[in-house]
């Protein structure tokens, strides 16, 4: 081979090398901790302003939140003594530091008892505390319990609080799914709500990387992030009466599948995400950079 030509395949074999070197780092999740042995199941997460992690667990575990710091220990668990764990699925905070457990999974689409539970920020350091308000709610839309097999729409794992309402992402559990997520409002006030049905949103058409498992909005509530076991969806510009400007969604592949099931915002670039413990990988939280992600 001349030395021109063999100048010019090494280049572009280092050319090659170097975009998926890039490519590879720019889509790496980094591992900020490891949960402990206890905590298998983390179904919500909230950073804090100092750096630590409020986090549940999800059905089948206690009725506590635990505090946890940036190297996985518990600092402290809550008690929750008015309430058992249903099926909790998702924590999120607001502007105070009250924390909001979302009482709704529905694996089933069976339950009749969703509800929203508000903890007082100022029992936080408790070791036992009540419900300081409960918000109950209702899908309008939902006539039989459970609807048919093709019509299973009323599961959910995901909320945000935006200008004192919280927004529910539906996860579909429907046969044939296609990835259709339902959007209701909930306004954050006690009481017997009917969940208003705001807007809806397809994924794509695998279950396994499209059902919608976990929520977050930035800090300068600019953005929404939606989580999957394998995907995040980025949606900017929104409106509460039409979330979905497809011009301003956009979907990140994270290139590492688990069950992911917790995202929570650092500051406006900075999300950690968390996934279950399950068939030995997991129980891990990750460090994302938003800039840095790449777009499918």
């Amino acid at each position: 081979m001349p030395q021109s030509s063999m100048r010019t395949s090494f280049c572009l074999l280092l050319l090659v090398t170097t975009f998926f070197s890039c490519a590879q780092k720019q889509n790496e999740l980094e591992t900020t901790f490891v949960f402990p042995d206890s905590l298998k199941e983390v179904s919500g997460m909230v950073r804090n302003q100092d750096k630590s992690f409020w986090v549940l667990q999800d059905s089948g575990n206690a009725n506590e939140i635990y505090k946890i710091d940036e190297s996985g220990k518990v600092l402290h668990t809550l008690q929750v003594v008015d309430q058992t764990n249903n099926d909790w699925e998702e924590l999120t905070s607001d502007k105070e530091g009250n924390l909001y457990i979302g009482d709704f999974g529905n694996n089933k689409n069976t339950r009749r008892n969703l509800q929203i539970l508000k903890i007082n920020h100022s029992d936080l350091d408790k070791t036992q505390a009540s419900t300081s308000e409960i918000i109950h709610f209702t899908y309008p839309e939902q006539k039989d319990f459970p609807p048919a097999k093709t019509e299973l729409l009323y599961d959910s794992e995901a909320f945000i609080l935006y200008e004192d309402n919280f927004y529910i992402f539906t996860k579909n559990r429907s046969k044939g799914f296609d990835g259709t997520s339902l959007i209701y409002k909930v306004p954050n006030s006690p009481g017997n709500h009917e969940a208003i049905l705001v807007d809806t949103f397809k994924t794509c058409n695998k279950y396994s990387s499209c059902a919608i498992t976990a929520a977050a909005i930035s800090p300068d509530q600019k953005t929404i992030i939606l989580l999957s076991h394998s995907q995040i969806w980025t949606l900017n510009n929104f409106s509460t009466q039409n979330f979905f400007n497809k011009n301003e969604l956009q979907v990140h592949s994270l290139h590492h599948d688990s069950q992911k099931e917790s995202i929570s915002f650092g500051d406006n670039n900075t999300l950690y995400i968390a996934d279950e413990f399950k068939k030995g990988i997991g129980g891990k939280v990750y460090k994302v950079d938003l800039k840095n992600l790449s777009k499918n």
